[in-house]
């Protein structure tokens, strides 16, 4: 397909992301109006798992569903990459049947290898670098609920993983103010954070790493926090509950941050670890709105890259 977008960063949407958070809520009303809205009426995605997956695997093919479309579900199982077929075959023989692909990955390699090797748009449904399609839904949510997103502050505590990564990316792009507060050793990825600042300089936007929850909360519009322990890091369980335990999202924490501050967490949870109970449940917290909107967003992208809307 010539000219064909994939979706891998959060920077292929750099000078799209607002529209694209537009489009969702479009979609999102039209949803619950129940309009139909079908621009990929006989059109095909291939959903290729390495990771378990409740929320992205639900939000893709209920979002192919609802545009008038159609969901595979591929694990490595499935598919002859279980047993040695390259990538790059995949890729090419994938491109002759689907109109589209969604990776969840493992590494970021293997996606862009896959990207490489298609001929219809990869979209990335996560990686050990980024993880952009539950950013687009997250700043969708956040814009949702507080109106704009410039000018905001949101206070990220924990792990600096592929969240944190495309997070930084994210509110660079539209201009809000990020706090990463993260244990020494666990800060998001240098590289990223650096084409982040780059960003952040053109729009206005202040980035800073930080070793203390407490004074990285401090004024914050949204605390975020991600599980401590993900999926590959099994072995690292007990070293890493250690030393994350002073960045649990807590209603001492949560006092430091604005009053009015919402809670946000991608799921799922481990309650009692990053997140305590009565936080997540509580009257701050818009988590499961978050989810929800994880639907709305993954329709805007499929409607964008592979419909072009």
């Amino acid at each position: 397909m010539a000219g064909k977008r994939d979706l891998l960063s959060m920077l292929d949407v750099e000078d799209d992301l607002v529209g694209l958070l537009e489009l969702a809520g479009t979609i999102k009303n039209r949803t619950k109006a129940g309009e139909p809205y079908e621009p990929l009426r006989g059109r095909s995605l291939a959903m290729i798992f390495e990771k378990a997956s409740t929320r992205t695997r639900v939000s893709f093919e209920v979002g192919m569903t609802q545009l008038g479309g159609h969901a595979l579900f591929l694990s490595p199982t499935d598919l002859q990459i279980g047993r040695g077929e390259t990538i790059a075959d995949t890729a090419r023989v994938l491109s002759r049947y689907v109109d589209g692909i969604m990776y969840r990955a493992f590494r970021r390699e293997n996606v862009e290898e896959l990207a490489r090797n298609s001929t219809v748009p990869v979209i990335n449904g996560l990686d050990d670098r980024e993880h952009p399609c539950q950013i687009i839904a997250d700043l969708f949510t956040i814009r949702e609920r507080l109106g704009k997103l410039k000018g905001r502050k949101l206070a990220y505590v924990g792990d600096g993983n592929n969240v944190c990564n495309s997070l930084l990316l994210g509110s660079a792009i539209v201009g809000m103010h990020m706090v990463a507060a993260c244990p020494p050793g666990y800060q998001p990825d240098a590289e990223i954070l650096a084409q982040a600042r780059r960003i952040a300089k053109e729009t206005g936007s202040s980035l800073e790493v930080a070793p203390d929850p407490t004074e990285g909360v401090h004024g914050a519009d949204v605390l975020y926090t991600d599980v401590w322990v993900s999926m590959g890091q099994e072995k690292e369980r007990e070293e890493r509950e250690r030393l994350f335990r002073p960045y649990q999202v807590n209603r001492a924490l949560l006092r430091a941050a604005k009053p009015d501050a919402v809670v946000m967490h991608c799921l799922p949870a481990h309650r009692g670890l990053e997140i305590t109970d009565d936080v997540i449940d509580g009257p701050q917290s818009i988590v499961f709105d978050q989810a929800e909107n994880r639907l709305h967003a993954q329709k805007a992208i499929l409607a964008r890259f592979l419909a072009g809307v």
